[in-house]
């Protein structure tokens, strides 16, 4: 499957397959700082044209689409909106709300079947500081129209360049309970609301998901305006869950309502630091796929993906 590209240079980056725009990159600046200025995906859409992303939602206009987030770093909020402070709850402190720069691409490579980005960035604070260098890599592979799906792999890493330790942590680390949202973050349209959520095994509602452990999760819904389900799977690549090479635990946040969203997240219920000149690394896949795919036929498609 031919894969296609257009970059408009300075605001994003599209890709295209089998007639299809999957996906757009958009690393222009957003003109709201309150909403953590940061590079992002949306729409993500699969085969069939399905958008399967949301954008500025009335209930967190800083929700967009896919994109790197962290919502407790050494007291500043990279994740936009406002802040949480235990026993206060949630508090407008555009002082605290940091930014992701985007500093170049190292590398744009597109084949006939894959497409893949090497971006730099740096975190800053909100008063102008660098905090932190990222190597960002998004890779757009295994387009596959019998089973109507493709995958995007997301890697991540981050260097610490503050002379002090930098600390990763979430709502729950600083007191409130299940909302341990950081990393890597996924937000669904609207009509996603209510729908299926589902692991390797046990429970298919996202209440009993949230805060756990797994390889992968999917998250199945169907459209409105449409006669179509779509589903989304997220998996983490093998050392993200080996404890002799990550960096911390991952748990799933995950949202089935009142809105629809799922997050890597790597400091849900205990904080972890990063020390100066030191970096840390993670890789998550997600596939895209129409139609509503059950437990067997996930893990059967994870199978033939080899990282």
């Amino acid at each position: 499957m031919t894969i296609k590209v257009t970059h408009a240079h300075g605001e994003r980056i599209a890709v295209h397959a089998a007639g299809v725009e999957l996906l757009n990159y958009v690393y222009r600046p957003d003109p709201d700082p309150f909403e953590a200025r940061k590079p992002y995906i949306h729409p993500l859409r699969t085969l069939a044209g399905h958008q399967v992303s949301g954008y500025r939602p009335n209930d967190h206009r800083w929700h967009k689409g896919l994109q790197m987030t962290a919502s407790h770093l050494s007291g500043q909020n990279f994740w936009g909106g406002n802040c949480y402070v235990h026993g206060q709850g949630y508090l407008r402190r555009p002082e605290q709300v940091g930014s992701m720069r985007h500093d170049g691409f190292s590398e744009l490579r597109a084949e006939d079947d894959r497409f893949s980005l090497a971006e730099e960035l740096t975190w800053v604070e909100n008063g102008g500081r660098e905090w932190a260098s990222e190597q960002r890599g998004i890779t757009v592979h295994s387009v596959d129209e019998d089973a109507g799906s493709w995958a995007l792999d997301w890697s991540i890493r981050l260097t610490n360049i503050r002379d002090e330790p930098l600390h990763f942590g979430s709502p729950t680390t600083a007191g409130r309970e299940m909302a341990g949202y950081t990393g890597l973050q996924w937000r669904g349209p609207r009509d996603f609301t209510g729908g299926t959520v589902f692991g390797p095994e046990g429970a298919q509602e996202a209440e009993k998901l949230m805060g756990t452990q797994g390889p992968w999760l999917a998250f199945t819904a169907e459209h409105d305006d449409v006669d179509a389900h779509s589903t989304l799977v997220f998996a983490h690549a093998p050392e993200n869950l080996d404890a002799a090479s990550a960096i911390h635990d991952s748990h799933w946040f995950v949202r089935s309502e009142p809105i629809p969203t799922v997050a890597f997240s790597w400091a849900f219920f205990e904080e972890f630091e990063l020390a100066p000149g030191t970096s840390f690394a993670y890789r998550y896949r997600v596939v895209v796929a129409d139609g509503a795919w059950d437990r067997d036929g996930v893990a059967a498609h994870l199978e033939g993906l080899p990282w």
